[in-house]
This record gives structure tokens, C-alpha cells and sequence, in this order.
């Protein structure tokens, strides 16, 4: 330890070291003059909010405390989560008031999802509910429907999901709140999304980069999001950091940040201090807004944030069993949980929902007061849960016709390089409705050519600010994908490309995502939503020069564990069927498409024609490389992912030369879902297109770009399955070469001709006579080959050579008008 730490017992705190100056960058402002009627408006609907989201955590009867509060009146079980219910109902209130004041277009995305008592009550209050869901009428029935069903299984569930009008956020899985509402925000220049922040939330990953989305806002041709950190100070059971934070700390962080701030936390008199606050935050964005496009943009302009402190559980019970509760970590979920068993805690449940006055709040039919709908907008389309960008407004694309991309048969071509081009046209084609998010790697994926006629938008950088970019790139995996919820759901199309290794890292992003896509689409009010797409490239058999860390195919399992109806994988072997799939995948609804491809140059082998018809069946026969087009074949040899794929074709036309009595048919399979059992999924194949395919019972070897688990769940419930093997990715790799990767995992030709002899035995009396020998030939050749690239540090000349088919019309790489390879021809003799 530093000896002048030693020296000093008792350093001086950080927070008194930071100059008081700093203070001095939050934004102080003399509060504005709300109007009586305005005031009371505003109280009374928290008052009504805070109610109501109570009464739903308690009762199955008795919603407007007719009558003193029974045992019978309390739910058997307690589900909800009060403690950040009051901070909502405060902002939510607030928001209705700014919005119909100024006449705004503004959505709500709720970090802290738990808090669906309060949303649904607010909800109900501004007559949303109503709207979506007739059974929660603005009435006494209405209200019982909802008190009572909360949290069972025929009401709401006790959080905000796609059920829940006018969210396009879960909150379910924290941190991801904020980089939706920058994604929601996107090409929307009249939008503004008020996000609220908890202060548990704010101690994720996620949303410590999303701090710097707003560094991605184009103001010129996107809205706004105000942001409000809720400090309530604790989450389950633990203190929050940023509850633990003072002034000077908060001011430094966010000014850092690239933010000014506003602190809401004037307890005695909250509502004028948020009024202030929301007003003040909105004329900002607008000064920035207008600079922008007067055609005098702002560089590096300051956004607003509020810091909003106010008690966890507000207005609740302030003790029980002793313990303080209003304040502490107590309020959390629910505070009074042995209310239908204990009468002390029954009387505390009562005094505190009957602290709201609920009979000033309703009126004698059961429906808030005019004072209660005089804050909200007037207009349906204004109100919050009625926002159409938050439930129908997809704009479908107009998709560039790929054929005109299309590449040479027998040619070789980098599949990222050209679909590139096709992205570079859908962009000028949807200058408002299509957007490429990328953690930093679009030049390494070799899809540059985006940039043919756009550029990134970074606002903060002086080469790219204010030109209107439709890519960004930030090297966070969790912001991109937020970026991209928040666009898809709003009505937008995104496209995502990684390096296959890391988008592991958004693999519960995804999944959370497509929980919500599942409800929406079980929810007859919200429309379709464009497909989010993954480009996933530089694969492990092509990141040998990065090593282990970047070999890593498991996102293929993460979608497929998706429901059947939204989960979509497409391998494509080469440049055409890519160029089709990211077509169609563009074009699509309501799906998570995952697009595997090579970014390295590989062989054409399907026409333009061919490659259509190839990707419409999702499988079948490359002729040219089968014997006898694939007729009375001993074995199957199935590629499926580009790299793969080449190695099934070179060891079939090696076995042709070393093996000619081997029968082999090559099968290609493009969209993995054709696999699942019959009736499983949308795709699958029957079973009688199946068995015509793979045939009805001869051996048939795999050889897949990703796990093997895969392959077999996929197959479960197919006849003769003991007939199948599979090569696949083993987690073997290191910084090595390319086709040594291939040798460690026991997928490349050699693997797959040893595969084909021993499975052509089985059938083919001729390949058995000779079946020790020439797998001892083959074993031996693995030998060579990796003694070879021990010693030289390269793999032999020719091994990624592709032969001419003879007879077939595929003639291989720039028409090579040879017969065999280097490499067949150092094998065969």
C-alpha cells in the first residue's frame, strides 16, 4: 500500500474531493407555475394509480373497499412487486400531462418490468385497457377484473410483456431498457421515448454502455429519449450503488456521460419539481433538435437526464413486524405478506389502500374522476398505451431483386462480399426503414461494401456527425441488439452481422425478445413485425488464425431452442444461396432468421437458377457431385454449412478416384429446420419427402458447421436413425490453419471418406472387400497431411483446390479445365 495512504488515517472521502464546481453542471431552475386544477389532477392520479396497483398485488374481491377487508377478500398467493410501483405512477402521470400539453408523440419503455401493477393501473385510468381489452371497462366491473385477476392465471401476469398496450419492452431481463428506447427513437424525428431507469438496472453492463447511445442520435432525423434514473435505493435486499451515490458522484458521471442533469427529489412538493423537469428536458431537445435541422448542428450536444430520488415503496406501510418497510429493501415485493392469515397485517393492508381516500378517486360507477382524465391526452392515438409505433406500424421493405447479384457458377466468391452489395441497395431503397447494427467488425466480415453509398452514424466523431449514416457500430454486443429490438418494434427492419463467436453474448437478449414476439403474436391487437436478422460470419472453420476463443458456433442451438413458429437457421453453401436466404429473410415477419456463412472466398456451385430452386426446397441433391446423379447411392453424405459442405464435395470426388465402386449421393441441406420431424415445424420435411431425399434406409453421415446435440434433437423422431452419423464441431481449435481445423474436429474429407467407406460396407459388398485398406490408406494420408502442417506452418498446396466434375456442368474455380487437384493427385498416387 502507498505510503501516503499509510500516513493518512483518515483519507479524505472522494465525494469531498471532487470541486464543488461540478455541482454546478446540474441544471437548477425555478419550478413551474402548475394551475390548481393541474396540481390536483396530477395528485389524484397517483393516488388512483398507486390504489389500484396496491389493490392488485391483495385482493380477489372487494377492489373499492366497499366494506371492511376480510381474510376471503386477500389472493391465496401474493405476487407483485410494490416497490417501485409509486416512482411509475409519479412519472406516468407526469408524462400524460407533458404529453397533452405539447402535444407529443411519446412511448414509455419501463426498465424495471416487475413494476406492471402500476403501469396496468395507469393503463385502466387513461381508458387503454378498455381500448385492447373490453372486460376492463372504466367501471366497477371493470376495475374488479383487473384487481382481482392480477397475477392469476386468467389475468394479467406481474410484469409488463407484449399483453401489456403501448410497451415494446419486457424488463423481465434488466438492462436492456435504454438501448430499445435510442433503437425506438431511430428515423422516428418526432418521437420521444421517456425511459425509466431503476437504479438496480443501472449497475448492468448493458445499460452502463447504453449511457452512450445518444452519442448515435442523429437529431436531424431522430427523436429523443429522456431518460430517468430512479434512485429509490435498494433492490431485492441489498443496497443500489447509485443509491449510495451523492451529488458530486452523480454530476460527474453523467457530465461524463456526455449528458446534463436534472435531480427530481423535492419530496414536499414533487409534482411542480417534475413538471419542471420534464418541461426543461423537452425545450432541450428541442433546441438541439432545431440546430440540427436548421442545418446547424450541435456538436457533441449535451442531452438531458434526470436522477429522480424518491423512497422504495412510497406511500406504503412504513413499518412491519417492527422492521421499516417504506425506505428499505422491505418494500421490494410485496409488504404485507401474511395479510389473509393475520389480522394486525389485514388492518395495516386496509389502513394503507384506504389512506388513498379511493372514494374521491372514483365516481359512483366505478370510473376516475374528471379531475383524474383531465392530465391525460384527449385523443386515443396520443395516450401512451395507445401509441400505434408501439402495436402497428411495420413498414415492410422493398427488396432489391437478388438475382441481379448474383455470382458465376463455378466462380469463387466471399458470400459476405456479395450479399454486401444487396445490403448497399436496400439501404439507398429504405432510407428511413432499414438499419445495420455491427459490434465494430463490418470491414473484417468483409461486408464494406455497405459503405458504397452510406456511411456510420456517430455523432461524436467530427468525420461522421450530422451526415446521416444508416450504420452503427459500437463494440457492445447488448446495445446493438437493444438498438435493434427497439427499431424492429417500432415498426423498423434491423439487420445484425458478429463474428460468430460473440453473439453468444446476446444469446438471453434473444431469447427474451422472442418471449415477447411469442405473446405479441398470441395478442390479436398487435400487428406483424419485421423478422430481426443475424449475419453470422467469420465462423470457427475460418478464425483458425484468432484461436479457441474465437471458435465457438453455439447461437445456432440458442435459436433453435426457439418456439418452432419464430425460430429460422439457414446455412447456405456458397454466394448465390446466401444471396436468396438474406432476400427472403428481409422480406419475412415475425421471426429470429440466423444466416451462417463464410466470409472467406469459397466456390460458387448453383446457378442463380439453381441456387432459387435450391433454397426453396431448403435441400437437396448436388447432382454434380453424386454418383450417377445421386441414383441407387451406398451411402449419403449431407454438408450443411459452406466449409462443410466443401469438404463433403472433395471427399466424394476423391472416392470416385480411390473408391469407384462406392455409390455416393451428395445432399446439401440450406435451412436446418427441414430436419425436425414431421409436423414439428412449418419447414419440416414429411416423411415420405424425407426418406426420397436421404433415402429410406441407407447410411447416411452429417457433416454440420455446429454441435451435435443439435443435429440429433433435430432428427428425433425419424425412422432408422442407428443408420445415421455425424462429424460436427468437436471444441477443438487453437491459432492453426484452416484445414487443420478441419482435421482436429474430424469433419474434413478424410473424416468424411473414412464416414463413407465404413457406411457403404454395410451395403456394398465391394467396398467391404477392400474396407481395411483403404481406410488405412485414408488414416495414413491424415497422418502426412498434419506432419505437414506441423512442419511448415501451412496447409499443403491444392488442399482448398476444387476439381471439375466431369460430365456434370460444374466446371470448379475459374473453369479449371484439369481433371483432379494438386491434392487429388498427390492422394491418388
Amino acid at each position: 500500500m502507498p505510503a501516503e495512504v499509510i500516513d493518512r488515517p483518515n483519507p479524505q472521502p472522494l465525494a469531498s474531493r471532487i470541486p464543488d464546481a461540478v455541482l454546478e453542471l446540474s441544471v437548477k431552475l425555478e419550478k413551474v407555475n402548475l394551475s390548481d386544477a393541474d396540481l390536483k389532477g396530477l395528485q389524484e392520479f397517483r393516488r388512483a394509480s398507486n390504489y389500484i396497483a396496491a389493490a392488485m398485488i391483495f385482493l380477489s374481491d372487494n377492489a373499492l373497499l366497499e366494506r371492511d377487508l376480510t381474510f376471503e377478500d386477500i389472493k391465496p398467493r401474493l405476487l407483485g412487486h410494490w416497490g417501485t410501483c409509486p416512482g411509475l405512477t409519479l412519472v406516468y402521470a407526469h408524462l400524460n400531462y407533458l404529453t397533452r400539453k405539447n402535444g407529443l408523440q411519446t412511448i414509455f419503455v419501463v426498465g424495471p418490468g416487475h413494476g406492471a401493477p402500476a403501469i396496468l393501473a395507469s393503463l385502466w385510468l387513461e381508458g387503454s385497457l378498455e381500448k385492447f381489452y373490453p372486460k376492463y371497462s372504466r367501471d366497477k366491473q371493470g376495475l374488479h377484473n383487473l384487481i382481482t385477476g392480477f397475477s392469476t392465471p386468467h389475468g394479467f401476469p406481474s410484469h409488463i410483456n407484449a399483453e401489456t398496450p403501448g410497451s415494446i419492452h419486457e424488463g423481465g431481463e434488466l438492462g436492456y431498457a435504454l438501448s430499445v428506447s435510442f433503437g425506438a427513437v431511430m428515423d422516428k424525428p418526432d418521437l420521444i421515448v421517456a425511459c425509466i431507469v431503476g437504479d438496480g438496472e443501472a449497475e448492468s453492463g448493458p445499460t452502463a454502455t447504453a449511457w452512450h447511445a445518444a452519442k448515435y442520435i442523429d437529431p436531424a432525423e431522430s427523436g429523443a429519449v429522456i431518460p430517468i434514473v430512479h434512485v429509490n435505493g435498494f433492490k431485492i435486499s441489498e443496497r443500489t450503488i447509485y443509491g449510495c451515490m451523492d451529488d458530486k458522484e452523480m454530476v460527474s458521471l453523467f457530465t461524463g456521460y456526455g449528458y446534463q442533469c436534472r435531480f427530481v427529489e423535492d419530496l414536499e412538493d414533487i409534482d411542480r419539481d417534475l413538471a419542471t423537469s420534464f418541461q426543461w428536458a423537452l425545450d432541450e431537445i428541442h433546441q438541439i433538435q432545431k440546430a440540427a435541422r436548421s442545418g446547424k448542428p450541435i456538436m457533441k450536444p449535451r442531452w438531458p437526464v434526470l436522477i429522480m430520488r424518491t423512497p422504495k415503496g412510497w406511500s406504503g406501510p412504513k413499518k412491519v413486524n417492527g422492521e421499516f418497510v417504506e425506505g428499505s429493501f422491505h418494500a421490494h415485493q410485496v409488504p404485507l405478506m401474511a395479510a389473509g392469515s393475520n389480522k394486525s397485517q389485514l388492518a395495516d393492508l386496509q389502513k394503507w389502500l384506504l389512506s388513498y381516500d379511493p372514494e374521491d378517486l372514483f365516481t359512483g360507477s366505478g370510473a376516475p374522476t374528471d379531475s383524474i382524465t383531465s392530465i391525460i391526452p384527449m385523443e386515443d392515438h396520443n395516450k401512451l398505451g395507445q401509441r400505434a409505433e408501439t402495436y402497428k406500424n411495420y413498414e415492410p421493405l422493398n427488396v432489391p431483386d437478388w438475382k441481379q447479384y448474383g455470382a458465376e457458377k463455378g466462380s469463387e466468391e466471399s458470400c459476405m462480399k456479395v450479399i454486401g452489395n444487396l445490403i448497399d441497395q436496400a439501404l439507398v431503397d429504405n432510407p428511413k426503414s432499414l438499419r445495420l447494427f455491427s459490434p465494430d467488425e463490418l470491414v473484417s466480415n468483409k461486408l464494406d461494401a455497405v459503405f458504397n453509398h452510406t456511411g456510420r452514424d456517430f455523432q461524436w466523431d467530427e468525420f461522421s456527425h450530422a451526415k446521416g449514416g444508416r450504420v452503427i457500430e459500437i463494440l457492445s454486443e447488448h446495445t446493438c441488439q437493444g438498438f435493434l429490438q427497439g427499431y424492429t418494434l417500432t415498426g423498423r427492419t434491423g439487420i445484425f452481422p458478429s463474428y460468430e463467436s460473440f453473439l453468444g453474448i446476446i444469446h438471453t437478449m434473444m431469447v427474451q425478445y422472442s418471449k415477447f414476439n411469442k405473446m405479441a403474436r398470441e395478442t390479436a391487437w398487435r400487428t406483424d413485425l419485421s423478422s430481426i436478422n443475424y449475419i453470422e460470419t467469420s465462423t470457427w472453420t475460418r478464425q483458425e488464425h484468432n484461436g479457441f476463443s474465437h471458435q465457438n458456433p453455439s447461437f445456432i442451438g440458442a435459436v433453435l431452442n426457439l418456439k418452432p413458429t419464430a425460430a429460422r437457421v439457414y446455412l447456405p453453401p456458397d454466394a448465390n444461396t446466401f444471396l436468396s436466404t438474406i432476400a427472403h429473410c428481409l422480406r419475412s415477419k415475425n421471426y429470429v432468421n440466423l444466416m451462417v456463412g463464410s466470409k472467406q472466398p469459397q466456390p460458387v456451385f448453383l446457378s442463380v437458377a439453381e441456387a432459387d430452386a435450391h433454397c426453396q426446397a431448403g435441400a437437396s441433391i448436388f447432382k454434380f457431385a453424386s454418383t450417377d446423379s445421386g441414383l441407387h447411392p451406398d451411402v449419403v453424405l449431407v454438408g450443411i454449412g459452406s466449409e462443410l459442405t466443401f469438404e463433403v464435395i472433395v471427399a466424394a470426388s476423391l472416392l470416385r478416384r480411390k473408391c469407384p465402386s462406392l455409390r455416393v449421393r451428395v445432399v446439401n441441406v440450406t435451412d436446418l429446420m427441414i430436419l425436425e420431424a414431421a409436423t414439428i415445424h412449418p419447414h419440416s420435411l414429411s416423411e415420405d419427402e424425407f426418406s426420397s431425399l436421404f433415402t429410406p434406409d441407407k447410411p447416411i453421415f452429417f457433416n454440420y458447421h455446429g454441435y451435435r446435440n443439435e443435429i440429433r434433437g433435430l432428427l428425433f423422431g425419424r425412422p432408422n436413425l442407428e443408420r445415421v452419423s455425424i462429424g460436427c464441431y468437436i471444441e477443438e481449435g487453437s491459432t492453426t490453419t484452416p484445414f487443420d481445423m478441419m482435421l482436429r474436429n474430424k469433419v474434413s474429407r478424410y473424416h468424411i471418406m473414412e464416414a463413407a467407406i465404413k457406411g457403404a460396407a454395410k451395403v456394398n459388398e465391394r467396398v467391404a472387400l477392400d474396407m481395411t485398406r483403404q481406410l488405412s490408406e485414408v488414416r495414413h494420408q491424415v497422418s502426412k497431411v498434419q506432419e505437414y502442417i506441423m512442419e511448415h506452418g501451412k496447409d499443403p498446396d491444392g488442399t482448398f483446390d476444387v476439381p471439375r466434375f466431369e460430365g456434370t456442368g460444374f466446371e470448379g474455380p475459374r473453369g479449371k479445365a484439369e481433371g483432379k487437384s494438386k491434392e487429388e493427385e498427390f492422394f491418388v498416387n
